[in-house]
């Protein structure tokens, strides 16, 4: 289980997060919701240890990091590929063909290559067609399922997904939330940045032990299951629902 308590981060004089605190369990879906500039990004980049909050505790498994810290003790490589990230811009390699791009961190975290693994991954992302092209040759929608296939061949603990769905289309989006209940029921504890409605719905809907937290100016204003999202308490909350 990841536990972050009392996460501040500031850039200069914004505070970009204040005071949040999450959960994300394993075999559970953790939903972040909330407008442009509410602190999303920022809240993945803290948790993941890529940007460390200012101040706040992050518990990963029993692992605590306490902020602000010295981060030359830390032993990053217990927590990378642990804990897996994939952001909105994929970051592939343009001079290699997509299973290359894929390939690549298993190598260089010395991962035999597993075929029958590496095949299923693939198969389930409907990449068979165009995984020798390059990310050029790509339509953004294919370039953002290899993002999330290569993440899912590190075999994470944890995996956060930053507004993964922005570049699907509904089927592909359907398929996504079939794998990511897939996904669940291996154990892994997964976080979604996203500011689709309908599709937290979806998530939220399929099981009751997901949960959310809906953020606004840094801020945690609201936070549940699937009753809390019908029903919100907070009137800003209420307001951005009607509005989407």
């Amino acid at each position: 289980m990841i536990e972050a308590k009392g996460i501040i981060k500031r850039f200069g004089n914004i505070q970009a997060l204040d005071t949040v605190n999450v959960t994300i369990k394993k075999g559970g879906i953790t939903l972040v919701l909330g407008p442009s500039g509410s602190g999303k990004t920022t809240l993945v980049k803290s948790l993941s240890l890529l940007d460390c909050p200012d101040s706040g505790s992050i518990n990963i498994d029993d692992l605590i990091f306490t902020f602000p810290t010295n981060k030359k003790n830390w032993d990053f490589k217990s927590i990378w590929p642990k804990l897996t990230v994939v952001f909105q811009q994929h970051f592939l390699w343009p001079h290699l063909t997509l299973k290359e791009n894929l390939l690549l961190p298993l190598q260089k975290k010395k991962f035999q290559d597993n075929n029958k693994h590496f095949n299923r991954i693939i198969e389930s992302f409907n990449m068979t067609g165009f995984i020798d092209r390059y990310p050029n040759q790509v339509s953004l929608g294919q370039r953002q399922r290899a993002a999330l296939a290569r993440a899912v061949l590190l075999n994470p603990e944890y995996l956060f997904l930053d507004e993964i769905t922005s570049a699907l289309d509904v089927e592909q989006t359907s398929i996504l939330i079939d794998l990511l209940f897939e996904l669940r029921t291996s154990n892994i504890g997964i976080l979604i940045v996203t500011h689709l409605i309908h599709f937290a719905q979806v998530i939220l809907e399929k099981n009751e032990n997901n949960s959310f937290i809906f953020l606004d100016e840094g801020k945690v204003v609201e936070s549940g299951k699937i009753v809390e999202f019908k029903n919100p308490h907070s009137v800003r909350l209420n307001k951005y629902l009607s509005v989407l």
